[in-house]
């Protein structure tokens, strides 16, 4: 069960039912531990730009950090995930350009690692839309996933009427040649996982590349992975592409993510 919060007091039903009924806004997820989080400044400045965005209005950034700490405290567990969505019972689909205040829901619940065998995904011809916003509009996402599960695949993988890499249903993608890290270049939601693991790499001085990536390309690479802000899981096949057990990029993302420091909410 989740515990949910907003505006800094426990959700009741009203507040619940506004946010789910309008299904306008947006939001992040992250992992608390111990009242810090990795990437929170990656967080924060989503959450500013999407409400900038949406709403035509600010979010103060300790606000945030208050609200989704007294969120975390009050629920109790020492490492979780919270999701802080940003919605706004203000908002007038009639005149959605005037500028609304914004409502900072919380939900919390204890933390899972993303762990299971080498996911099997499905290319699928989509681009979601604003891919530069987190928002909830979720119905294609999940849809697609459905639908690619339904036939016998773990997952749906987004590309284009070019048979070009975009994103995964909720999770980034990189792949991994022996050297380096290649990342897809397409309109995907850059997620905070993969940013953090860029900005881990460079630390290291691993190579990356991002670029323009075929489906008619991946033969070359000898392993393929998924990130998004539950970690890091391997991509076992995209489509006909099978990729072999390549030695050395887990524990080399792993300690791409430890250089990243933990920041305090």
């Amino acid at each position: 069960m989740s515990a949910v919060w907003c505006n800094g007091q426990p959700a009741g039903a009203d507040t619940l039912a506004a946010a789910a009924l309008v299904n306008y806004g947006h939001f992040t997820s992250l992992r608390c531990v111990d009242a810090a989080v990795r990437g929170l400044d990656l967080h924060l400045a989503r959450l500013q730009e999407g409400t900038r965005a949406l709403f035509g209005s600010e979010l103060d950034p300790a606000r945030v950090r208050f609200e989704a700490r007294q969120a975390w405290e009050a629920a109790g567990h020492r490492d979780a995930w919270l999701r802080l969505t940003v919605f706004s019972r203000a908002f007038d689909f009639r005149a959605p350009l005037k500028p609304v205040a914004p409502d900072l829901l919380v939900s919390v619940t204890p933390a899972t690692d993303w762990t299971g065998s080498p996911l099997r995904v499905r290319p699928v011809v989509f681009r979601r839309h604003r891919p530069e916003i987190k928002h909830v509009g979720t119905f294609a996402l999940f849809d697609l996933r459905r639908q690619a599960m339904a036939e016998g695949w773990d997952d749906a993988l987004f590309v284009d009427e070019a048979r070009q890499l975009i994103e995964g249903s909720t999770w980034n993608l990189g792949f991994w040649d022996g050297q380096g890290v290649t990342w897809p270049a397409g309109p995907a939601l850059r997620g905070t996982q993969e940013r953090l693991l860029q900005r881990g790499l460079e630390a290291l001085g691993v190579p990356q590349r991002i670029r323009p990536l075929g489906l008619d390309e991946l033969e070359g690479f000898g392993a393929a992975f998924a990130c998004n802000a539950r970690g890091v899981r391997a991509i076992g096949a995209v489509g006909g592409q099978a990729f072999s057990a390549a030695e050395g990029w887990e524990s080399l993302l792993a300690q791409a993510l430890a250089a990243c420091p933990w920041q305090p909410l």
